[in-house]
């Protein structure tokens, strides 16, 4: 089973406790912080080791985390342990991430243009990309010079190919059939 498919109830869940807390950002920070903890590489093995002791496992976790940890983020760690999900908390908190950016009316999303976009261009995209998704939206920048001009812009499901490389494509397919 995919790890995204396991980890949307705890994401789900924990996104419900921070709604009910008014502690989205707060356990945003806890997420990241035991997401970053579970995907060293070092750490990930011991959380995947059948034989080690789900207590262990918390300790470990609790150990690296620190002070950091407060009574609900442990409470998590030792519900993850036991039920053997540890190596889900980089998928629970991408997840999270989704949940909150949608409550908060925000989505992220990626424009990959032939040439470094101005500050203006962005302004531009972010604005009409804004308008048509009802929401306030959080640019992601990259250059790849083989799409030859144009760009491609991705939010959640949206995606649109502007891009010269993907109008040849679409022309190239048109002219074959």
């Amino acid at each position: 089973m995919s790890n995204n498919i396991l980890a949307r109830p705890y994401a789900r869940a924990v996104f419900q406790l921070a709604q009910e807390q008014k502690a989205l950002a707060e356990w945003s920070q806890t997420l990241e912080l035991l997401a970053l903890i579970a995907a060293d590489e070092r750490v990930a093995r011991v959380l995947r080791a059948p034989r080690v002791a789900a207590e262990k496992r918390v300790e470990l976790m609790r150990a690296i985390a620190g002070d950091k940890l407060d009574e609900h983020g442990d409470n998590l760690v030792r519900l993850l342990a036991a039920n053997g999900r540890l190596p889900l908390l980089p998928s629970i908190h991408d997840q999270f991430e989704v949940l909150r950016a949608e409550a908060e009316g925000r989505i992220a999303a990626r424009v990959t243009s032939a040439r470094k976009l101005t500050k203006e261009q962005q302004e531009r995209i972010a604005k009409a990309l804004g308008k048509r998704l009802d929401r306030k939206v959080e640019l992601d920048c990259d250059v790849d010079e083989a799409l030859l001009g144009g760009a491609v812009i991705r939010a959640g499901d949206l995606v649109i190919d502007g891009s010269l490389r993907g109008r040849l494509r679409r022309l190239g397919s048109r002219l074959t059939h």
